[in-house]
């Protein structure tokens, strides 16, 4: 718009240089320079309107830019308040869905502790119960003789206690009865169980011999006869148990030796500790039905604990990859936080385009007022003398 203001005024400045050159140049009468001035002046009128009626033009052009970049803001806004909506709504939704899904997991953890505790409670109590069934039957040990007269019956009578004991307590998978070792060795019952401790072998032995010759003894030196041949027994079935079922890389480091009698067995911790620390020394634990039901009610503990572990960890695993999903959401609202910031800047600078537009409007209607100003002093300057003529042509050059 500057361009065409300027066009539009160098005609006049040219008229009036050419005016005084001629004045100047030929002498020409003050009235002939009258007659032109007042053309020029005719001429100057007829741009003022020229100029007027584009500075209208230009105001309807201003006025119909600032209702687009009032519209056009207005559109922006409400885009920007429906996108922070939609944003906000799905945040709320998403951590709403988090926080649910967090408070399920944590009751159903708590339910499972509850359900174990319970469990193992109970086993208590049966433990209990059985432990006084057995001191019961361990009165009718005598009468059990004549069942357990041979080697076979009382292997055969060992056998069964311990999978009733292992089949009443641990789970299916975490056990196997004649179990096959490296180098074609077979074992009672095989718990097989993770590593540490690994798979831990269990035999069933009944020393039954030197146990009768030990009740019939009727002297102390009968007595100590017995106990020593009965130590002997034990000590031997150690070893084998030792040498056979403890293999490095394959099963535990230790092994236990049921002894399917409580008499037996309190027999030995009574009167035969020497044997029990050798049988510790060599990784062979002597176990009754009654320790061993303890036994195998503390793995199967164990085995749940680490069960809930695994599953605290799949737990773990699911809030790690909630968490990095939510951190790829802040990550993404702290991109769409850029694109407000980039988009306030963006209406910051059409607010400064549209107050320089402003400014250069005000700049164009005070040249307007300048040139009705310098038409009025020439109308008034022709109605004066010829000797006054000149010094008005000046305020008009200094005007412009």
């Amino acid at each position: 718009m500057d361009l065409d203001l300027f066009l539009i005024i160098l005609p006049i400045l040219f008229s009036f240089v050419l005016l005084l050159f001629v004045v100047v140049r030929n002498g020409a009468s003050t009235r002939q320079v009258i007659r032109e001035l007042q053309e020029t002046r005719t001429s100057t009128k007829d741009t003022t309107d020229k100029l007027a009626i584009t500075q209208g033009e230009l105001a309807g052009r201003l006025n119909q830019l600032s209702e687009t970049q009032l519209a056009n803001q207005n559109r922006l806004v409400d885009l920007m308040q429906s996108q922070e909506r939609a944003v906000s709504q799905k945040l709320e939704e998403r951590l709403a869905d988090l926080g649910q899904r967090f408070g399920e997991g944590m009751e159903k953890s708590r339910v499972s502790q509850q359900t174990s505790l319970g469990e193992l409670k109970e086993r208590l109590v049966r433990i209990d119960a059985a432990q006084k069934n057995i001191e019961e039957l361990s009165s009718q040990v005598v009468g059990l003789q004549d069942i357990l007269s041979n080697k076979q019956a009382r292997g055969a009578f060992g056998e069964v206690q311990l999978a009733d004991l292992v089949k009443s307590i641990m789970p299916p998978n975490f056990y196997s009865f004649q179990a096959t070792l490296s180098g074609g060795r077979r074992v009672d019952c095989l718990l097989n169980l993770p590593y540490p401790p690994g798979p831990i072998a269990i035999d069933a032995k009944f020393p039954l011999e030197s146990y009768r010759l030990l009740i019939d003894a009727e002297s102390d030196r009968d007595r100590n006869q017995a106990r020593k041949s009965l130590a002997t027994d034990v000590l031997k079935h150690v070893s084998d148990i030792s040498e056979k079922y403890i293999v490095p890389g394959e099963t535990a480091e230790s092994a236990l030796l049921f002894l399917p009698s409580e008499a037996v067995y309190a027999e030995l911790h009574a009167n035969l500790p020497e044997v029990i620390e050798k049988s510790w020394k060599s990784k062979v634990w002597v176990v009754s039905p009654t320790t061993l039901m303890a036994t195998l009610n503390t793995i199967r503990a164990i085995l749940k604990d680490s069960q809930m572990r695994e599953q605290a960890h799949v737990i773990q695993r699911e809030i790690m990859v909630l968490l990095q999903d939510v951190g790829r959401l802040d990550g993404r609202v702290g991109k769409l936080e850029n694109h407000f910031r980039q988009a306030e800047d963006d209406l910051r600078q059409i607010r400064v385009s549209t107050e320089k537009i402003t400014k250069r409007g005000n700049k164009i209607e005070e040249i307007e007022l300048e040139v009705e100003a310098n038409q009025s002093i020439i109308g008034t300057e022709g109605n004066k003398s010829v000797d006054t003529s000149y010094p008005s042509l000046n305020l008009q050059q200094k005007s412009e």
